[in-house]
């Protein structure tokens, strides 16, 4: 069973997870973000940001608690750049210390759904918030503009932009833009669009194009996604 809503901090969204019966497998697609988690099994973790897709194995019984941070977001909270993290997943101890995290883990055990929005608000006071070109490097990338416009945008050239967002996002802007972009295309098939039009509206030369680079990005192509 799965849900998720609007965590009150920074734009997160803050989902919840459990395997109640038998151990369930989830693939979980990139998407430009870094969670805070934890689980019932493991305690508290960070998941950095994907290139593809990753394969989550959820124990019997096991219950999960996410704090799903907007691109650009996580190296504020978690004090690193983002492609130290890059397709991984790491004890939240790793980064700041066991002593550090050992009160966290009971607090998160006992009510998740509370501490983690907390645990990620102070953290983003304490830094200052998030990096100022953060959202709009994202916003203009998702909206399909090349490397040289989003770097015009936030007044940076492309190299810069490039070292800046592997620090934000965990990869440079083209990748990043490639992400949102079948984010934003399988959320309109999703709400029925029929694919050869999604492909359009999303700049996919064509529905074979598409596929072809969900299936990269996934692991599987968009069908199978869809009716996941």
């Amino acid at each position: 069973m799965y849900r998720e809503r609007p965590a009150g901090v920074a734009g997160a969204t803050l989902w919840t997870s459990s395997a109640p019966g038998a151990a369930r497998t989830t693939r979980v697609l990139p998407d430009g973000c870094m969670d805070l988690l934890w689980s019932s099994r493991a305690g508290l973790l960070v998941a950095g940001p994907d290139r593809t897709a990753q394969v989550s194995v959820s124990g019997p019984g096991e219950r999960w608690v996410g704090l799903r941070l907007p691109p650009g977001v996580g190296p504020a909270v978690f004090g690193v750049p983002a492609d130290e993290l890059r397709d991984s997943r790491v004890p939240l101890a790793a980064l700041w210390g066991d002593r550090a995290v050992a009160d966290l883990v009971e607090q998160a055990a006992a009510d998740a759904e509370s501490v983690l929005p907390a645990l990620a608000a102070g953290r983003l006071r304490a830094a200052g918030g998030p990096d100022r070109v953060a959202a709009r490097v994202a916003a203009t990338a998702a909206a399909g503009a090349g490397v040289a416009a989003i770097a015009a945008d936030v007044g940076l050239d492309p190299r810069a932009l490039h070292r800046r967002c592997r620090r934000l996002f965990g990869y440079g802007p083209k990748t990043l833009a490639r992400i949102l972009r079948m984010r934003r295309a399988l959320a309109l098939a999703r709400a029925g669009t029929p694919l050869a039009e999604v492909a359009a509206t999303c700049g996919y030369a064509d529905q074979a194009h598409f596929s072809r680079d969900v299936r990269a990005l996934a692991g599987v192509p968009p069908t199978a996604v869809l009716s996941a």
